[in-house]
């Protein structure tokens, strides 16, 4: 901070010193009140132009551009710098409602464990289209004379829904198309998202409408009250051998899930032995696309009044919710454009909801108490700091100089040795692929700073080594209390019940998307040795198409982004609302007053009743009593059996289909 112990005086004007520093660099420095503006120049032309503003007799900062260095008894204790970046931009509102959309139902029988369509029904609106195996040579021929007709210019650039696409393996789908037109499917996660398909200058895009709508159709159309419910049909019943079946209706066990009663109701429809196969099946495809129709625009209608935006533009549940409040509720300039290096630090801490099996069972004669958070993230939205403007990158101890900044510092993490239930997650890489755990012990990671300072409450030491940090702002307030809002209005049974609650639970994933989607590229049979050659390293997946290989490159990742590319994705957003979540819940751990036995994302099965301050049916983040259970089983994360005090068995096991039934025995067998 003194100008002379920079070299020479050549002349002092007032507080404008001019120092000979060396044979060819001479320094200019103006003093005001501690601050030090500097230029250096070089053989008579200007290097540097920096300032150096002294903090204490210790400390001063040196800022040179969008740099920091701070200076402690001539040490360097930070180094700091604003990264640049673009902001995620609002969206303008929709004036007209746009409704250019089919529906398409695909039947399937199982053949040696693959999906064989028999029949399928297109509706536009006002006609259906039908199609059934036995008229056509073979599947194929049957897809290609249903997709035929459809690419006219009736329906030029017309979005295609099929519910749960997924269901029947839409890879049968994508052979037809590749092998009669162009396709070009968006794949993200091992998820076909949408196929776009070119065929003779007309377009079309097939769409999983369960993407946008979760839930079973039958469930959908009851909770939009749509004209046309959904029938039932014996889909157990059909195999490539009685196609042409005509004769009494198939046996009850051919109906999944079907009431005694129902199957009765259906059975006196029919007289004995007129229930015709072909007949019952294009009528029940039929009804499906006719329910799915009028859901749709039924939900489009709806979205559109409340919020001006047309669902057809967006793919995903999460994409429409972040184009709403894109549209509704984002402030310019606020939310920033993480890509690259910035946002591959951050998603190091991006762990998600913290998952346990504390104890395995409940002893005899002791009950335990299952309480779930009313809308866990939507609560912690509500009223949490975000970090938003631009990231600074830091390398030293922040809290050094900034004792509460706030944002996603890397760290050396010491966890207390006497903690009954660590709070604190990393990722491990294992045999199995990448796993989530809560150690004990030391290691490094990347953590966001609210959940430093609340796991320094229970023992946790941090050595901060470099990190970001962030602006802090409430900016989902008025989105969650907008849906929230409606959600109260109405009953359960109304649609717009439903449309905010999936709503208010899947805006916050959109933050955390990995936009760095791989690329996916249709290659002919006859070239495909020369494209593996080429692409050997980046290939993650292969799937044969007939004449065609679908085939899906990595990205490889570039941590220096294009200025100009888009990425509206920020991971800080989504990684913070998960860190604050595991903040709220850890209130329930290391308390001596609650005994644990499991607890999930926003759950926790104790043999202690609650505070009633902390309790409500409809309270955001408040807690609701979902069941008292005499009989509790916890093997692992997402594996549990329960018997309730109304003696209702309810079980689950990641991964394995509900149909699927199991019993207490088999838990019992699998603890032993």
């Amino acid at each position: 901070m003194d100008p002379l112990k920079y070299g020479d005086l050549l002349y002092k004007n007032n507080n404008d010193y001019a120092i000979q520093i060396n044979e060819t660099n001479i320094a200019i420095i103006s003093i005001d009140e501690g601050l030090n503006k500097v230029k250096l120049f070089r053989k008579g032309k200007l290097r540097y132009e920096y300032t150096d503003r002294l903090i204490d007799n210790q400390t001063f900062i040196r800022t040179l551009g969008n740099k920091e260095w701070i200076f402690r008894n001539n040490e360097q204790l930070l180094y700091q710098i604003e990264k640049t970046t673009k902001f995620i931009n609002p969206l303008i509102r929709t004036e007209t409602l746009q409704n250019k959309f089919l529906t398409l139902d695909i039947e399937t029988f199982i053949k040696d464990g693959i999906h064989i369509p028999y029949a399928i029904s297109i509706f536009d609106g006002l006609n259906t289209l039908s199609y059934y195996l036995t008229d056509f040579k073979d599947s194929n021929a049957m897809l290609i004379s249903a997709i035929k007709n459809i690419m006219v210019k009736k329906y030029d650039n017309y979005k295609v829904y099929i519910h749960n696409m997924a269901r029947f393996d839409a890879i049968f789908l994508l052979k037809i198309l590749a092998n009669l037109g162009e396709i070009k499917p968006i794949i993200h996660n091992d998820k076909i998202i949408s196929i776009t398909f070119r065929l003779n200058d007309y377009v079309l895009t097939f769409k999983d409408s369960q993407q946008m709508l979760i839930g079973s159709l039958r469930s959908l159309a009851k909770s939009f009250g749509v004209e046309t419910q959904k029938s039932i049909f014996p889909y157990d019943f059909v195999n490539e051998n009685n196609l042409n079946y005509n004769g009494s209706v198939p046996n009850i066990n051919y109906f999944n899930n079907l009431s005694r009663e129902e199957y009765l109701n259906y059975y006196d429809l029919f007289n004995s032995n007129n229930w015709n196969l072909k007949n019952e099946t294009v009528k029940y495809c039929n009804i499906d696309c006719i329910s799915l129709y009028q859901v749709i625009i039924k939900f489009n209608q709806l979205i559109f009044e409340l919020f001006n935006i047309n669902i057809h533009k967006y793919p995903t549940l999460s994409s429409l919710a972040f184009a709403i409040f894109r549209t509704v509720f984002l402030e310019n300039n606020t939310i920033p454009q993480l890509s690259g290096q910035v946002a591959k630090d951050i998603r190091q801490g991006y762990t998600g909801g913290a998952v346990d099996m504390h104890l395995p069972e409940n002893p005899e004669g002791v009950q335990l108490y299952a309480y779930d958070v009313n809308s866990l993230y939507p609560s912690i939205m509500l009223d949490k700091d975000m970090p938003v403007g631009k990231p600074v990158l830091f390398e030293g101890n922040i809290r050094v100089i900034e004792p509460n900044a706030f944002g996603f510092f890397y760290c050396e993490i010491i966890a207390p040795d006497n903690l009954k239930h660590p709070i604190l997650q990393t990722h491990v890489m294992t045999n199995n692929g990448i796993r989530t755990m809560a150690p004990i012990g030391i290691w490094e990671d990347m953590i966001f700073s609210s959940e430093i300072y609340n796991a320094e409450k229970y023992g946790y030491k941090f050595n901060i080594l470099w990190g970001y940090t962030f602006e802090r702002k409430i900016i989902f307030k008025d989105y969650v209390n907008n849906l929230y809002s409606l959600r109260q209005q109405f009953p359960k049974t109304d649609p717009l019940n439903y449309i905010a609650k999936i709503l208010l639970n899947s805006l916050y994933g959109r933050f955390g998307m990995d936009d760095n989607f791989a690329e996916v590229n249709i290659i002919h049979k006859d070239y495909i040795t020369d494209f593996e050659n080429k692409f050997f390293d980046l290939i993650s997946s292969k799937t044969e198409l007939e004449d065609y290989y679908l085939i899906s490159i990595k990205n490889s990742e570039k941590i220096e982004e294009d200025e100009n590319s888009t990425h509206n994705t920020n991971v800080a957003i989504a990684s913070a609302i998960t860190a604050y979540s595991r903040i709220y819940m850890s209130q329930f751990k290391n308390n001596p007053k609650i005994n644990l036995y499991y607890t999930d994302t926003d759950s926790i099965y104790t043999d202690s009743e609650l505070d009633e301050s902390l309790i409500s049916e409809t309270s955001l983040g408040k807690l609701k009593l979902e069941n008292v259970c005499n009989k509790t089983i916890f093997l692992s994360p997402k594996v549990y059996y329960l018997e309730t005090e109304n003696k209702e068995v309810i079980y689950k096991v990641k991964g394995l289909k509900h149909e699927i039934e199991l019993t207490k025995t088999w838990f019992w067998i699998i603890t032993l």
